[in-house]
């Protein structure tokens, strides 16, 4: 017997723990179905074993956070667990440029069906219940973060636009100054039942927050969720969903029992009056892809409109500063993962030509530096020889030095290229032209190339390559990109919204044409990329639709 439910959630990122919480509060029972695990503060690995098995893949035992698809032309990295991408992006809450609400391919500018000005009340929502706060880079210590420093130089030298974005992370309770390490203090207890401390600026974020600073979804949308109510379930992964005859859907899903190590499937279903699809742009598009025997009239338009939201990686290595015999150390462990941007002005904006973009510093663990050093791997044996034989010229003089700590601190070099080198995130408005299809094994198939949005990577490229002269750096594009593949973390489309069936898959509001109380919430509804990071604008959408099913809107 299966159990039923007002609505029924799939996945817990940004669309769908806005929802599950919107719904579940206005009233209704609700039901999140979310396929990875909980990470409560201090689960996440820091070994490299415990990183070794932190991947989503049942069908190999694995039922980690990390999920990695390949497609041709790109790779793509999105989460699997309770709060979905959140607990791992590198908590940027930026609004999408009003000017930058349409798409222009072709040399034709399409309005979105949605604007600026739709969201603006769903944005103030998202970022009160996200407790956004910027990085207090005026005060001490957070004003000795030199990555941060060193972008504003070079915005400044560039006369390039720099800010201190909005950020997902606490860093000082309010009311109080910013201070490192201190209890959060929460209006009720979290979902997870643990204490949480503000920022402790250890570069960790993107890897997981052991310490809760970030403002994951389970802190709070989810949190909030649960108190009003609603039934949230991990480990159950969707697999198949279809209209029933008497109305609403069933929803098909599989329970991994992981307790006794080996992952047994325990097939279930639910059913619902109203079902919100918001697995991510690759999980929503497979799903739907999946289904279209049992919802054959869904939009043709389905898994079209893909981008990855012209994510863009780059490197600036061994940078020196005005000073070429002297390495610049930028810092990159000390601060959260991001913590100012650049943005460049898009065509949309006026006065200029080319498509906007971002460009965001970039940290790193302090454990990576390690790892970083080790591919230094001559020096590393020359430091280490020479250590040797001075320790067997001493033996052999028989007049051996006590105090060897200057020599053992030669070994660990200079640290140039950990110390001096800082990654550089672009992302922007590239061209949402990449395809999804089923392919004949059941897996998802995605034509993508970088053909059609070369010249705004390029222009990217440019930027990146103009801010490490102004480190005195040397630049490194991703490697992957002469090969003419990128990799995104920010997949968008695959269910685009339109104003009609010809046009999109789901309307301005989330709800699947042709098939009344199915709503997609999640990045695949985007008709076009954000430009910036796009979770503000995902969480902003879901709350959108959440005002439609409750009927405000």
């Amino acid at each position: 017997m299966s159990e039923h439910f007002d609505t029924v959630i799939v996945g817990s990122g940004f669309g769908g723990s806005v929802a599950a919480a919107r719904l579940a509060e206005g009233g209704q029972r609700v039901c999140l179905l979310e396929r990875g695990q909980a990470f409560p503060p201090d689960s996440f690995p820091r070994t490299q074993h415990g990183l070794s098995r932190n991947f989503w893949d049942p069908s190999e035992g694995r039922f980690g956070m990390f999920n990695v698809w390949s497609f041709e032309g790109l790779e793509a990295l999105v989460s699997a667990g309770l709060g979905g991408g959140s607990l791992i992006y590198a908590n940027v809450l930026l609004r999408k440029p009003p000017e930058w609400f349409a798409n222009d391919s072709g040399g034709t500018r399409e309005p979105w069906p949605v604007t600026y000005d739709d969201l603006a009340p769903h944005y103030d929502r998202a970022e009160k219940r996200l407790n956004v706060q910027r990085y207090p880079f005026d005060k001490a210590p957070y004003d000795k973060t030199r990555k941060t420093q060193a972008l504003k130089d070079a915005a400044d030298r560039l006369g390039l636009e720099w800010e201190l974005p909005p950020l997902a992370v606490t860093f000082a309770n309010d009311g109080e100054e910013p201070a490192i390490g201190e209890p959060i203090k929460e209006a009720r207890p979290n979902l997870h039942g643990r204490t949480r401390t503000t920022c402790r600026l250890c570069g960790e974020c993107d890897v997981g927050c052991n310490y809760g600073s970030k403002n994951t979804l389970d802190f709070n949308y989810l949190t909030d969720a649960q108190y009003a109510g609603a039934d949230i379930r991990t480990l159950s992964e969707v697999r198949r969903v279809e209209p029933r005859a008497e109305g609403g859907y069933a929803v098909h899903y599989v329970y991994h029992d992981i307790e006794g190590g080996d992952g047994h499937r325990d097939p279930r279903t639910v059913t619902c009056d109203r079902l919100v699809l918001s697995a991510g742009t690759l999980g929503t598009t497979y799903l739907l892809l999946r289904s279209q025997d049992d919802l054959p009239n869904l939009s043709p338009r389905l898994g079209e409109r893909f981008c990855g939201n012209g994510d863009l990686l780059s490197f600036a290595m061994k940078c020196t500063g005005d000073d070429p015999s002297e390495t610049v150390d930028l810092g990159p462990t000390y601060g959260p993962v991001i913590t100012s941007t650049i943005r460049v002005p898009d065509a949309l904006d006026g006065g200029v030509d080319g498509r906007g973009y971002y460009i965001q510093d970039a940290g790193f663990p302090a454990f990576a530096t390690w790892l970083l050093e080790a591919f230094q791997i001559q020096g590393t044996v020359g430091r280490v020889a020479h250590l040797l034989w001075a320790r067997v010229r001493a033996a052999l003089g028989r007049s051996p030095r006590s105090d060897i700590s200057a020599e053992l601190a030669d070994v660990l070099g200079d640290c140039a290229l950990s110390q001096g080198s800082l990654p550089l995130l672009g992302m922007g408005r590239d061209i949402p032209d990449g395809t999804f299809t089923l392919a004949e094994d059941d897996h998802l198939a995605c034509d993508w190339t970088i053909d059609s949005s070369k010249p705004y990577f390029d222009r990217v490229l440019d930027t990146m390559r103009e801010i490490t002269d102004a480190w005195g750096g040397e630049f490194m594009p991703n490697p992957t990109y002469r090969l003419s593949r990128v990799i995104t973390v920010h997949p968008l489309g695959g269910c685009p919204m339109g104003r009609t069936p010809e046009e999109g898959v789901v309307d301005p509001y989330g709800e699947v044409f042709g098939y009344p109380g199915l709503y997609v919430a999640d990045g695949s509804v985007l008709p076009g990329p954000t430009g910036p990071n796009p979770s503000l604008t995902i969480a902003a959408l879901a709350d959108r639709t959440a005002d439609r099913i409750l009927g405000v809107l």
